[in-house]
């Protein structure tokens, strides 16, 4: 109730903000409050019943409120929205393709006089839903080559049906599917992002309007602003402090005092980038042994020698394990491999203090990497005391030296740094930087329907799969003959690939099971199994949680790999090393679609300020 008051005060301070006309308008704003009324009474509902009910609608639409505050989700939804139709082409392709080789497959695999002949008809085509589940499951191959094995053993030319279904479905439709996403989502997204840069555009050209003085004097027509006023109105402007400093120090630039039209425009690219960190300058020295110390640390083949000697702990601590796999507690000798622990140790407390020397304790802790490496050589340096305080006591050293082993493992990260030497590499890391950055909406949407499903698969299925009471009789010779009910013990099944854990019991392992079928490596274990303790309807959730997830929402992931990869690819041919790890940083939406994205012109910026409803310029 504290979250829906407070949903409550939100969507009553919108509506009064923007107005009657503007909220009537807003289809958002209709759906936050119905929503809102909806959770209200079934809160009431459940209130009124102790909180016994079973079903709560709320539950189910809790996700909008995530969605309506989000206005990048509100902006991805739409752009799937619009791309939903021809995924839907895709996919009727799809059912057609499956519909018809079902058909196919039924005549071909028709129940024979000979009972020995039937092995394919009994297990996948005894009747139309087994035979369209069984060809839906090969369409992901996670049923191949399970499915034509018994028609396969009788005659080798039933092959070629099954090759046929998955050449067509599985490697031209599919793959049709992705390039259709990623075609008509692109084409989205950058309308997306193109409605979003003159919107800014016209942003930026109004606030020149409001702040624009008229021409000096009789030397200038043009209207122009004066930098005192604009950077007055820069303190008090809401942004990123670095996007600030950089538009100020770029305003402080022009000699007269006044930035025109266009020149605003352009101060204002700056938001379209991230922050690149400078490091602070390194410490002056006036003695020649600092300085040549400060001069070899500062330089890039220390870095190498550090990565030799983090390769060189890690193939240590790989060779103890391999050698003490089958030893237990007591038989381990860890005596000479303690000694090599204070070796690395020593040498990382050395290269510490000594970069600390070279970069200055500001420039130290300006490079991530210096503070991932002196914080594991911190641990690893207390660890290690804790061990020789506790040397008496055996069963806890032997615990701190596992947790030494485990902090070393740690030090193998120190292998990233070379990253950003290599350009294809640094390439591939800016890719999945960019992606982690700009696919926040997507992620976010994924939830959603991850909550969803969940939600609706817990009201569903709670409670349909439960283990015997008694694991042991699973072994016994009687349950695998047992022919009522729905318990199976055939290889494969659910119930004897021991798949217990996964069910709708719960909210945590309803996400569980919902990823596994998403990865769709024996999702048809799941069906069946949900199929036979419940009704054969239960397959129209499995496919469509599929449908969502691994046909639709991968698809999308890829697209957008692909064009973040292609877009960054296509710059780094022309790019040095340090120009593409500068991309990492400086890249946005709006700059992976810059190139496409047409610039609105001074024509069509002033058309739509003069038709704009709450601002009144006078020219």
């Amino acid at each position: 109730i504290v979250c829906l008051c407070i949903f409550i005060l939100d969507v009553t301070v919108k509506s009064y903000l923007i107005g009657w006309e503007e909220f009537r308008m807003n289809k958002w704003l209709i759906g936050y409050i119905v929503v809102i009324a909806a959770s209200v009474i079934d809160w009431m509902l459940s209130i009124s019943m102790m909180c016994s009910e079973s079903l709560r609608v709320r539950r189910l639409i809790r996700p909008f409120f995530l969605l309506q505050n989000s206005s990048l989700m509100k902006k991805t939804l739409k752009c799937i929205k619009r791309t939903l139709p021809e995924i839907a082409s895709v996919i009727l392709l799809l059912a057609l393709h499956i519909c018809l080789f079902t058909m196919i497959g039924m005549l071909i695999f028709a129940k024979s006089d000979d009972p020995k002949k039937n092995g394919e008809w009994e297990t996948y085509f005894k009747n139309l839903p087994k035979a369209l589940s069984s060809l839906l499951v090969l369409l992901t191959t996670a049923n191949n080559p399970d499915v034509m094995i018994p028609a396969y053993s009788l005659n080798r030319g039933y092959s070629i049906f099954f090759i046929l279904f998955s050449v067509f479905g599985t490697y031209l439709l599919m793959n049709l599917m992705t390039a259709i996403i990623y075609n008509q989502f692109r084409g989205y997204l950058l309308m997306s992002v193109q409605t979003s840069i003159i919107r800014r555009r016209l942003g930026i050209r109004a606030a020149f309007e409001v702040l624009c003085c008229p021409g000096r004097g009789h030397t200038s027509t043009q209207s122009e602003v004066a930098v005192n006023m604009f950077l007055q109105v820069m303190d008090r402007v809401h942004m990123k402090s670095y996007c600030r400093q950089a538009i100020i120090k770029a305003a402080q630039q022009f000699p007269d005092g006044f930035i025109n039209g266009e020149a605003f425009q352009r101060l204002f690219n700056e938001l379209d980038k991230d922050f690149m960190k400078e490091h602070p300058p390194k410490p002056e020295y006036s003695s020649p042994v600092l300085r040549h110390i400060q001069n070899i640390y500062s330089h890039f083949y220390i870095t190498v020698l550090g990565n030799v000697v983090a390769l060189a702990n890690v193939i240590c601590i790989c060779t103890v394990l391999v050698l003490n796999s089958e030893k237990s507690g007591s038989e381990k000798n860890n005596f000479y491999m303690e000694i090599l622990n204070c070796i690395f140790i020593l040498y990382y407390l050395i290269e510490i203090l000594l970069k600390i020397v070279a970069f200055g304790w500001r420039g130290y802790l300006s490079y991530r990497n210096n503070i991932f490496d002196g914080f594991l050589t911190v641990l690893l340096l207390a660890i290690q005391i804790a061990i020789f305080i506790t040397d008496p006591v055996p069963q806890h050293v032997m615990a701190l030296w596992e947790m030494v082993r485990l902090v070393n493992m740690l030090i193998v990260f120190r292998f990233l740094r070379i990253i950003p030497e290599i350009k294809l590499m640094a390439v591939v890391a800016s890719t999945l930087v960019d992606l982690v950055k700009n696919l926040r909406a997507f992620a976010g949407i994924l939830l959603v329907v991850y909550y969803m499903f969940a939600v609706l698969g817990i009201w569903l299925f709670q409670g349909a799969i439960t283990p015997p009471s008694n694991m042991s009789l699973i072994s016994n010779a009687s349950i695998e003959n047992k022919t009522d009910g729905p318990f199976s013990m055939d290889c494969g099944t659910f119930e004897q690939l021991e798949y217990w854990p996964n069910n709708f019991d719960d909210f945590a392992s309803s996400l569980v099971l919902l990823y596994n079928i998403m990865v769709v490596n024996n999702w048809h274990v799941f069906t069946d199994a949900y199929t036979r303790y419940t009704t054969e309807w239960s397959l129209v959730y499995f496919v469509a949680w599929w449908l969502t997830s691994s046909v639709m929402w991968v698809n999308l992931f890829v697209a957008l790999i692909l064009e973040n990869f292609t877009y960054k690819w296509d710059r780094s041919n022309a790019l040095s090393v340090e120009d593409v790890e500068r991309i990492a940083y400086q890249s946005t939406v709006q700059l992976i679609f810059r190139e496409h994205v047409q610039e609105p012109t001074e024509e069509e910026l002033l058309a739509q300020l003069q038709q704009h409803p709450h601002l009144h310029l006078s020219w």
